[in-house]
């Protein structure tokens, strides 16, 4: 039957009945915090370029867990920043490396928030990259080593358990990296933590502002041999059929804004829960334009939010999530 009969504005005729059908919701259980710790004291220094995003010393973390504990979220991620960086990020499995002491500190503060740790090691190399570099004879170029780095990638991993991580959240794409891990937690009597596996992370341009706030922009060349390249999705099905078979729990589409079709792609293909992260750029390009007037924070903030949601993710990470908390909040009064 057609119109007139058939009038599709019946079911949007005022909000309670646009309530009653809507398809997707955000929560604050859909949400996962990221949060930049560093060394020092007396640290809680903005981002420039990630207006409403801050460095946090270990003295001044307190009242940030205390504040997303009161808004309801239940998950965050931790980001280091360390002091010392080597050819090899020693201290990203240091067991009193940044991460390993916040993550202790953040389970005394909240025992119930879900700290999931970042298992990377660019931010502790002083090159910048996610694994060992080797030059080649003449040293003008350079190769990033998949198997040794891997080893590297499985201390820090155990390390971050020891410390009392929730979830192990592996971001730095080489190749094998899930099954490295799991075998490594596995055998440390940590078989009972989840591995979210930044299983289709592409090499993107949206990722500057983190770069900026993680301190790990490369000191040459990029990452294209081991991030994906945009053009490409049916080999991001690829790069997550290999977590899933290695014994990732979680899979992540990162970035998510760009890549919606990547999100609902693999939502179709697998039966694992979906991790889609919000980054720095898809943030920032939003505070931006809303400081400007430009257009209307919430508004935007959480249609994009509910667009994850619709593409299929199960959970965001997101630097809005204690914005979109607040607004949450102020919906059901």
């Amino acid at each position: 039957m057609a119109f007139p009969t058939v009038r599709h504005r019946r079911l949007r005729n005022n909000q309670s009945i646009r309530n009653l059908v809507k398809e997707n919701h955000v929560t604050v259980y859909d949400l996962i915090y990221p949060i930049f710790v560093t060394e020092g004291e007396g640290i809680k220094n903005e981002i420039p370029s990630m207006p409403g995003v801050y460095h946090f010393s270990l003295d001044q973390l307190e009242a940030e867990i205390e504040e997303i504990s009161k808004l309801g979220l239940q998950s965050i991620i931790l980001f280091g920043v360390p002091n010392e960086k080597d050819g090899v990020g020693t201290q990203a499995y240091n067991d009193q490396g940044i991460v390993q002491k916040a993550t202790r500190l953040v389970k005394r503060l909240n025992p119930n928030l879900l700290v999931m740790a970042d298992t990377c090691l660019c931010q502790f190399m002083d090159h910048g990259h996610c694994g060992i570099v080797k030059k080649s004879d003449d040293g003008k170029a350079a190769v990033i080593e998949n198997d040794s780095s891997l080893e590297l990638l499985v201390k820090t991993a155990v390390s971050q358990a020891k410390a009392g991580a929730d979830v192990i959240a592996p971001s730095n794409m080489m190749d094998g990296f899930v099954t490295a891990i799991r075998s490594g937690l596995d055998e440390s009597g940590f078989e009972h933590i989840p591995i979210m596996s930044y299983a289709v992370k592409y090499s993107s341009a949206f990722y500057g502002p983190f770069r900026d706030a993680a301190h790990s922009t490369p000191q040459f060349g990029d990452r294209k041999t081991y991030q994906m390249d945009p053009a490409n999705a049916t080999e991001g099905i690829r790069e997550a059929e290999s977590d899933v078979m290695e014994g990732a729990d979680i899979l992540m589409v990162k970035p998510g804004m760009a890549y919606m079709d990547i999100i609902l792609s693999l939502k179709q293909n697998f039966d694992l829960p979906i991790a889609a992260y919000n980054v720095s750029a898809e943030y920032s390009m939003i505070k931006a334009a809303a400081e400007k007037g430009w257009i209307d924070e919430k508004a935007v903030a959480m249609e994009l939010l509910v667009g994850f949601k619709r593409a299929g993710a199960d959970m965001i990470l997101t630097y809005f999530a204690k914005d979109a908390a607040r607004w949450l909040r102020a919906e059901s009064i």
